[in-house]
């Protein structure tokens, strides 16, 4: 299932290669930036360049010894150039490194994500349009309310998750940033040369003031981002939820050819994608957490936050992958039944027009706390007794005073409520 939803460049970010492959470009680059001062002589830089690589069972090797990663890294790196590779690393620091280079992998992620929720947002405003008109029942504490439309569902959804393009946008803006500025960020032992070079040729930006590390109100931004982007999806989740409950069933997740629901009951069809993305949201915040936690450092820098950094970079970032494509595809096979909508806005004996006969009474004279008592005093018989709303309507003399029969059935106009639906379909998909 993890394989289906998760795109496998972003998997690819997060492995052993890819990390040491980053690690290896951000030290070349920083080489030749010393060159290009004059400080490392250019037929070093082609050897380097040349040469350099390393050995992913080397390095486990080393650093079961070193009990250092970085360290391990360089000597694996090293023995591949030979004496050229006295100029590797020069001036810099582990966290020039490491911070650096997790900045590269974490930009690569939000690109990945920004991707997919422009997938969402599209496959939300097909929906949306499809559905524009549909009406359906509104509800407030679950329990029915005035009218909507299942578009306006799609609609409201789309917004949020446009809302979350931004913000995301934002996350990867403010994680792309880099620092080469030596032991405790004095750029003591590297000019800030090398730092602008370095960032400039990885599309980051430095860091203005750094200690010996990037400093991780960023990362916790970042990882923030991604828990309000796991909430929404909850959200939207719960409201399906809701929706596919037997009892209202106005829409279904969809039921493939061979699927189960249950392995006591065959007649199970289960809302199991909602549900999944609703668990999986509890993950991606509770490791925004752990990223909050992470922004209290000792000084200019110890490493509590970066065994912290190694699970939850790859963990939210391919969790927030994984629930974005499951959600648009639940969304575009997503069943939606107009018919039991209709049934169920009718299920109240026409209650759900209340307001409007409430407000009819008091343009003809009625104070509003008479008015209210009128449509309540009839309401509650339609609660108690199941009768039919209009009809008891039309039968008291109290109301009947104030409204005749053309007005008291003008109420009941369920396109009355959807008379603005164009308005706020022309705000959201300008």
């Amino acid at each position: 299932m993890i394989e289906r939803y998760t795109r496998p460049e972003m998997a690819a970010i997060w492995t052993v290669e890819k990390r040491y492959q980053t690690w290896l470009k951000v030290e070349i680059l920083a080489t030749e930036a010393w060159a290009e001062l004059g400080e490392v002589p250019e037929e070093a830089i082609e050897v380097i360049k040349k040469k350099a690589s390393f050995d992913v069972k080397k390095i486990d090797e080393i650093e079961k010894v070193v009990k250092h990663d970085v360290i391990a890294f360089l000597t694996s790196v090293n023995e591949s150039i030979g004496p050229e590779s006295r100029f590797l690393h020069k001036g810099m620091t582990s966290s020039d490194l490491i911070d650096t280079s997790f900045a590269v992998l974490l930009k690569e992620a939000s690109e990945i994500i920004i991707s997919d929720i422009k997938r969402c947002m599209e496959v939300l405003k097909r929906r949306a349009m499809e559905h524009k008109m549909t009406p359906t029942m509104g509800r407030s504490h679950g329990i029915h309310a005035e009218p909507v439309t299942f578009g306006l569902k799609m609609a409201l959804m789309y917004e949020e998750m446009k809302r979350n393009l931004a913000r995301m946008e934002r996350a990867k803006e403010v994680i792309s940033c880099g620092a080469i500025s030596g032991a405790v960020g004095t750029f003591a032992n590297i000019p800030p040369f090398v730092e602008e070079y370095v960032c400039k040729h990885l599309g980051l930006t430095p860091e203005p003031v750094s200690t010996q590390v990037v400093q991780r109100d960023r990362h916790a931004e970042f990882f923030t981002t991604l828990a309000l982007i796991a909430s929404s999806i909850e959200n939207f989740s719960v409201e399906l939820r809701h929706l596919q409950r037997t009892e209202v069933l106005e829409a279904e997740e969809y039921f493939s050819p061979g699927q189960k629901g249950s392995s006591a009951m065959p007649h199970k069809r289960n809302p199991i994608s909602a549900e999944n993305l609703t668990g999986l949201a509890r993950l991606v915040r509770s490791n925004s957490f752990a990223a909050m936690e992470n922004v209290a450092l000792w000084h200019e820098r110890d490493i509590s936050h970066s065994s912290v950094e190694r699970v939850i970079g790859p963990d939210s970032t391919i969790m927030m992958n994984y629930m974005l494509n499951r959600f648009a595809d639940l969304m575009d096979k997503l069943i939606v039944y107009p018919e039991n909508m209709m049934k169920n806005l009718n299920q109240l004996h026409g209650l759900i027009h209340s307001q409007r006969v409430l407000l009819a009474l008091t343009v003809k004279g009625a104070s509003r706390e008479e008015a209210y008592s009128l449509v309540q005093r009839n309401a509650m018989k339609v609660w108690s007794e199941g009768k039919d709303f209009k009809e008891l309507l039309l039968q008291d003399q109290d109301v009947t005073r104030y409204l005749d029969k053309k007005e008291i059935e003008s109420s009941f106009d369920l396109h009355y409520h959807l008379k603005s639906i164009d308005h706020i379909f022309n705000r959201v998909f300008k």
